[in-house]
């Protein structure tokens, strides 16, 4: 796994995670849910982290998935954790760390490549996941924050909801089969349909730009 090939696992990983969150609500019941779930974490640290040292675990950053499981774990026999849901705190930085070291290699950075390009893909479902994460924290702790999503669900039993929700939001479909019912999560779902709608432009933009440099590039090199 090399540094120029990085994005073809991080966007496998992504697609496996997404995968595994709709394969386990339908087919399986709570703990599987939460087995799944965890150990795609693991996949997901392997295909980001992984591609920039083949020591990964060793890395500092194996701490966030390990601390993901040890707390989801922990939250079976001690109730107090269960209630904090430390884990899906966790998950939250890990994305938003993740996106952050995606994003420094996709925009406007170096030439255009495949491996960029999917990257930007990546991006754009790394943060339709960071805010799924943020919206089900939302409905744990103000209970009804959304139309459409039952109350008192556990937050294994909502993310799978809350990221079709997320997807269906940054794209600005909006099929209306949930929606926000407080002031906070109605700032959160307009907030995130900007972003998602200002990210492509910014995106286009970054990759025409490049592409112009690259061919500027290459014209000048050829006049010499």
């Amino acid at each position: 796994m090399s540094h120029q090939d990085n994005f073809v696992f991080l966007i496998i990983a992504l697609v496996l995670l997404l995968a595994g969150v709709a394969m386990a609500q339908q087919f399986f019941a709570g703990t599987m849910q939460r087995l799944m779930q965890s150990a795609t974490v693991i996949t997901l640290l392997v295909a980001v982290w992984g591609s920039h040292d083949r020591h990964y675990l060793f890395r500092s950053s194996l701490i966030f998935p390990v601390a993901i499981v040890i707390t989801s774990t922990a939250a079976y026999f001690i109730e107090n954790i269960n209630n904090l849901y430390i884990h899906l705190f966790l998950l939250l930085i890990f994305f938003i760390i993740t996106a952050r070291k995606t994003a420094t290699q996709v925009l406007f950075s170096g030439p255009i490549t495949w491996n960029k390009i999917l990257g930007s893909i990546c991006l754009y479902m790394l943060m339709a996941m960071i805010w799924a994460l943020i919206y089900t924290l939302a409905q744990l702790y103000a209970g009804a924050a959304f139309n459409g999503v039952e109350e008192g669900l556990q937050w294994h039993q909502l993310l799978p909801d809350f990221v079709y929700f997320s997807f269906v939001t940054i794209t600005t479909l909006g099929f209306g089969d949930i929606s926000p019912s407080i002031p906070m999560t109605k700032f959160l779902v307009y907030l995130e349909a900007t972003v998602g709608q200002f990210y492509l432009a910014i995106l286009v933009a970054s990759l025409v730009g490049g592409r112009v440099t690259n061919r500027s590039t290459q014209e000048e090199a050829n006049h010499d």
